[in-house]
């Protein structure tokens, strides 16, 4: 896989599975235009990160769920770097209840974030990519999109809605020469899943026909094929990387 001369947004991408999927881009040529919001210290690292590897880099701090906000940095990425050739709407948030004790602003955080900043940054890339008859986006979806989890009413929701957003979206554009995938990641070590206790990983990790439980790399790996000339006819597909927790 060869992404030289190509630019890539990663929104979510100073931690976590974003910026592995920097790193990740950049180590095949990608240039990286990081999307994000959190630490000075988290941000830094991953420019750094990218820095190393020999491509152009530049972070912007950026609430995906404000349309606005998305809309201006879009604009300015393809003024700074020329174009965007492809986006990986990573960013997510969890706001774990069950349903009962739910606060309604919990489950509009999660929402907002999670599936209409995918929207957001989806909507703003859609005329450019029509444009140049090309592009790749990747939506971060997960296996409770999917499956459902007793306690992530919010997430699960968001995520069903990211993978309906991906295949309605991947219609619209496929004539135009444009694919749009997402990837529906298991349990992965993060720092989202970090504070949970050893005996939970543990319970989690024998639940899994692997016998492990992933790392962001396992992720990265399959959003860079989404991304790569070999994923050219490959539009509307939703790929779990579980483990096979999920079969």
């Amino acid at each position: 896989m060869d992404f030289k001369n190509k630019v890539a947004v990663v929104t979510g991408g100073y931690s976590g599975i974003g910026r592995c999927v920097c790193e990740k881009l950049a180590s095949l040529g990608a240039d990286i235009a990081i999307v994000g919001i959190g630490s000075e210290d988290d941000k830094n690292a991953a420019i750094e990160a990218v820095k190393a590897l020999g491509v152009k880099v530049k972070a912007y701090d950026c609430d995906v769920s404000d349309f606005a906000a998305g809309e201006a940095v879009i604009k300015e990425i393809i003024s700074e770097f020329g174009k965007i050739d492809i986006l990986v709407n990573n960013a997510g948030i969890t706001r774990d209840k069950l349903m009962l004790n739910m606060p309604e602003a919990d489950f509009d955080a999660v929402i907002n974030v999670n599936l209409k900043g995918a929207f957001n940054m989806t909507k703003h890339v859609y005329k450019p990519f029509m444009r140049q008859r090309s592009g790749r986006i990747v939506n971060v979806a997960s296996i409770v999109g999917i499956n459902g989890n007793a306690g992530q009413a919010n997430y699960s929701a968001s995520k069903a809605g990211v993978i309906g957003l991906t295949k309605s979206v991947a219609r619209e554009l496929a004539a135009r020469g444009v694919t749009v995938n997402a990837v529906a990641p298991g349990y992965i070590d993060t720092a989202m899943t970090q504070a949970l206790s050893d005996k939970i990983k543990d319970e989690i990790a024998s639940s899994i026909p692997m016998k492990r439980r992933g790392v962001p790399e396992d992720v990265a790996n399959v959003i860079a094929f989404l991304c790569s000339d070999y994923a050219s006819y490959v539009t509307g597909e939703v790929i779990r990387v579980d483990g096979g927790i999920a079969m």
